[in-house]
């Protein structure tokens, strides 16, 4: 039984960075949803009406971004779209990672450089898995024809 209690916390642990990782990516639109389900449901829109319209948010926030990727034919436009959907990331990165090691070290200062790496981590994380999912370009922006 002493085997398996640290095994488990090593296994726990693997499964929120995995699961902070593959959610990096749709930190904004989460925000974003988030952000307008509360404000539909202290304006009256009821706990239905607020989860719905965050739901709905959260995608719009998610397909335009999308969008705005596949149509935008500059690099520097499309940079700066990749990097509005991976700051949040880099926050929440920053702050999971810091929660993380605020339970496994006592020392502010390693918690902090601890933090700073792992929000790195996140941020490249969701820079690659952003970068991936858009479009390769416009149209004639891709290989050269010869």
């Amino acid at each position: 039984m002493i085997i398996f209690g640290p095994l488990l916390v090593i296994v726990g642990i693997g499964f929120f960075c995995w699961l902070l990782f593959t959610l990096a990516v749709f930190a904004l639109p989460f925000f974003v949803g988030l952000t307008i389900g509360i404000w539909a449901f202290h304006t009256g829109a009821g706990v239905l009406g607020g989860i719905a319209l965050g739901l709905v948010a959260g995608g719009i926030t998610f397909g335009l971004g999308q969008l705005a990727l596949a149509v935008v034919p500059w690099a520097w436009a499309r940079l700066l779209i990749i990097l509005l959907y991976v700051a949040p990331a880099t926050v929440a990165g920053y702050s999971a990672t810091h929660g993380i090691a605020q339970m496994a070290m006592p020392s502010p200062t390693w918690q902090m450089i601890f933090a700073v790496i792992g929000a790195i981590a996140v941020s490249v994380t969701a820079f690659v898995r952003f970068t991936g999912m858009a479009a390769p370009g416009p149209a004639g922006q891709g290989l050269a024809r010869g």
